[in-house]
């Protein structure tokens, strides 16, 4: 017990130790969250704490499975398998493979991903005749995953006037309608998508007073990890497993909580103290990964947010080199000096190509990157491409799987009845469909008893069903007697798909074929490997559908790609959360792009904002550089860009930035910058020059209210100021909507082309 705790600082041991009542562990970047958590669970069990009654949620896999063998190491007993421990996702689903029932789904419902979801969408959109143009897919299905998280039901949803309405003004009616048939669809094909989970679960211990009971006994210490990320289906479930035994520990940082647009609720850890007024908390202040000038320029940025648990994060690292900035003139530009910095870095200091990740705002800014990469000749891998699960042969195959373990699943039997060839077409399935929907039934029905109905569809077609029909039903009686792989390697072959592949002797036929290979190698280990997860089973066969529930749910942070090791990385801010880097590049550091003109509405939008910039920078460990353009191409337009304000948020002390020299307070553009020669922002006050930032359009206590025009008032002829560039003419207007533009001459910088509807022009004459 001592050799464990002595790994600990003090802090993080009170942590560790105080388990019984509600507690809150606020980690700074880089302060050991992981190991507080790891040595809070090893501390339980080494105290005699029944492993099945610790519940303990994060937010990927990948986590959750390096969080257990590293239990294991500290403990040296098996018991570190049987704590149920996951992400939310996952644990629920299991939860609701057992009671699911008592909603109307068996145990082997499936679980939609975005894909299918869209495609079941699609399905329903040309069904109601409806423009996919106008109820573009994604576009509704984020509006019903937006509706589940917050707990509303399709009934809750077509009878709250506000949505309605809002469905209305937007041109878009028929959302509540097909809110209404999507959920219809996905019970009728014993499905869940992915925020049915936490919808169901809510609903399972909202409805069913008995189950809340049962999991509040089992689960005595519940541990939360990320909880800043946690939205309110989350949150809510979380609450009441609490309830009984308040038990609960979280951990997290909102000066990390940057996932707004997903349904995160900062609010859940500031108000922790609310729901448990008895709670203890535990700031871990001390950052392990960074340089001291990385960790006290993050500080110096967070400490603009007004909404924060406040702490102040120290380190006893090295004083580290200063936070450089890059200046270029283009987007192009600026991706050549990221890449000759990472170059020459890479060389003086003989560092592999891993120790370096480019971070951007928007996953569009990773093209002029990748370019000059390649003309640099360094290797670079791009989080969030598409997954290895994404890909078309893989769900093939996996549909094929989903089938046998689940026939009603209709995204599933539509993606793989006609592939390979084997003459049911569109047509003879449009006809089982239908008549499936007048029968109530589902359409593996219609095809198992192809033979009682009149559909129009002649002998040789319905042989073919049938003979479809008999070989997934051979798989289906097996399944639940042979292993994953066994099974899973005799579909493939049965299926058609090894073959079909095979014979296609194109480079990408070949890679098709091998990704197969890849798909059942992976079957293999898992077949071979011990659950991650107490199943309850009594059986040691891991079979098919155990597999299908453990690859269901994983995300793009749970992929472990053994040959992207020695390559940049290059990442949305977003994605680098939880990984660190020697050497970090954020680039795109311009107003209106970071932070995102989309956030300077609300000062809670600029927050988040504000928090993913400090999550950007805590990524380094040895250095970082931020990097901008003046100008760039955004929606094939050439935009004038200034800094971001967050460069001068920076304490002066911590940034090295190119020095400057200005000839006219209203003329940005003709600052001059002697990059051989780079200072400090100490010497633009010395010589009393104009801070990097300074022109961009804010208010200080000296500017007066600047008031733009309705675009609608701009046009030819008339006289107009900007508050960079001062009076001028507009020479002409062009375009409609959001793509009008004005050309403007300024007589102190020339002629200008503005998109209006981000120029803020005031009419003066």
């Amino acid at each position: 017990m001592n050799n464990i705790l002595d790994q600990l600082n003090e802090v993080q041991k009170q942590a560790v130790i105080n388990f019984q009542g509600p507690s809150m562990v606020i980690a700074g970047a880089g302060s050991g969250k992981t190991r507080v958590l790891t040595y809070r669970v090893a501390y339980l069990l080494q105290k005699g704490i029944d492993p099945f009654s610790i519940l303990a949620l994060t937010f990927t896999n990948k986590a959750a499975r390096e969080m257990k063998d590293r239990i294991h190491n500290l403990v040296g007993t098996t018991d570190a398998r049987s704590v149920w421990m996951g992400t939310f996702h996952s644990i629920f689903a299991r939860v609701l493979r057992i009671e699911g029932h008592l909603l109307g789904y068996p145990s082997n419902y499936t679980i939609y991903d975005t894909d299918d979801s869209k495609s079941l969408i699609r399905s329903i959109l040309k069904e109601q005749g409806l423009d996919p143009k106008i109820y573009q897919p994604g576009h509704v299905l984020g509006r019903i995953s937006s509706a589940k998280t917050n707990l509303m039901s399709p009934a809750d949803y077509n009878d709250n006037f506000e949505l309605t309405n809002q469905d209305k003004v937007s041109a878009k009616p028929m959302l509540g309608t097909i809110y209404t048939m999507y959920n219809n669809r996905c019970k009728k094909a014993s499905a869940m998508d992915f925020d049915d989970l936490l919808f169901n679960m809510n609903l399972l211990l909202r409805d069913f007073p008995d189950v809340l009971l049962k999991y509040q006994r089992k689960f005595n210490y519940i541990l939360v990890d990320e909880y800043q990320d946690t939205n309110f289906s989350q949150y809510l479930i979380v609450k009441k497993l609490a309830a009984r035994q308040e038990n609960i520990c979280v951990v997290g940082d909102d000066a990390q909580s940057i996932y707004a647009f997903r349904g995160a609720n900062i609010q859940n850890i500031l108000n922790f103290k609310n729901d448990y007024p008895d709670y203890k908390i535990y700031k871990l202040e001390q950052n392990y990964r960074s340089t001291k000038n990385i960790v006290r320029a993050a500080n110096s940025i967070i400490v603009n947010n007004k909404d924060q648990i406040f702490k102040e994060i120290w380190t006893e690292n090295d004083e580290g080199s200063l936070i450089k900035v890059l200046r270029a003139n283009t987007d192009i530009e600026e991706g050549n000096l990221v890449a000759n910095s990472i170059f020459e870095t890479k060389m003086n200091d003989q560092l592999p190509n891993s120790d370096f990740a480019i971070l951007y705002r928007t996953n569009a800014q990773s093209r002029s990157m990748e370019e000059a990469l390649r003309k640099q000749n360094i290797p670079y891998r791009i989080y969030g491409g598409l997954s290895f699960y994404k890909r078309k042969e893989i769900k093939d195959m996996l549909a094929y799987f989903r089938l046998v373990i689940n026939p009603a699943d209709e995204e599933a039997l539509k993606r793989i009845i006609n592939y390979p060839a084997r003459g049911i077409g569109p047509t003879t399935m449009d006809r089982v469909f239908i008549a499936a929907d007048k029968l109530k039934t589902s359409a593996w029905d219609v095809l198992e008893n192809i033979e009682k109905h009149d559909m129009n569809i002649n002998r040789g077609i319905k042989s073919r069903i049938t003979d479809f029909v008999n070989m997934v039903k051979t798989y289906m009686i097996e399944q639940a007697k042979r292993n994953a792989y066994d099974l899973a390697a005799d579909i493939a072959k049965a299926s058609g798909i090894m073959k079909d592949l095979h014979d296609d002797k194109t480079p990408e036929g070949i890679s098709r074929y091998e990704n197969i290979e890849e798909l059942l190698n992976g079957i293999r280990d898992f077949t071979e490997t011990e659950p991650d997860f107490p199943t309850g089973e009594t059986s040691n066969i891991r079979t098919l559908d155990m597999y299908l529930q453990d690859i269901s749910l994983l995300t793009d942070a749970d992929k472990d790609d053994k040959n992207d090791t020695d390559k940049v990385s290059l990442m949305t801010m977003h994605a680098a959360k939880g990984l660190e880097f020697p050497h970090v590049y954020i680039v795109g550091m311009e107003e209106n792009l970071f932070p995102s003109i989309q956030s300077l509405n609300s000062r809670a939008d600029l927050e988040e904002e504000r928090r993913l910039f400090y999550v950007a920078i805590t990524r380094a460990e040895k250095a970082a550089t931020l990097s901008y353009a003046e100008n760039r191409y955004r929606w094939g337009n050439l935009s004038i860009c200034e800094p971001s304000r967050f460069i001068e948020e920076i304490d002066e002390k911590y940034i090295d930035a190119p020095r400057k020299t200005f000839n006219h307070p209203s003329d940005f553009s003709k600052f001059r910058f002697d990059d051989n020669k780079p200072v400090s922002k100490t010497t633009y006050k010395k010589d009393g020059l104009k801070k990097i930032g300074d022109s961009r359009n804010k208010q200080t206590k000296d500017t007066p209210q600047f008031d733009a025009s309705p675009t609608d008032d701009i046009r030819a002829g008339v006289q107009v100021e900007h508050q960079r560039f001062g009076k001028g003419k507009v020479l002409n207007v062009e375009g409609n909507g959001p793509s009008r533009k004005a050309t403007v001459f300024f007589p102190a910088v020339g002629q200008k082309q503005l998109l209006l509807k981000y120029a803020r022009l005031k009419v003066v004459g």
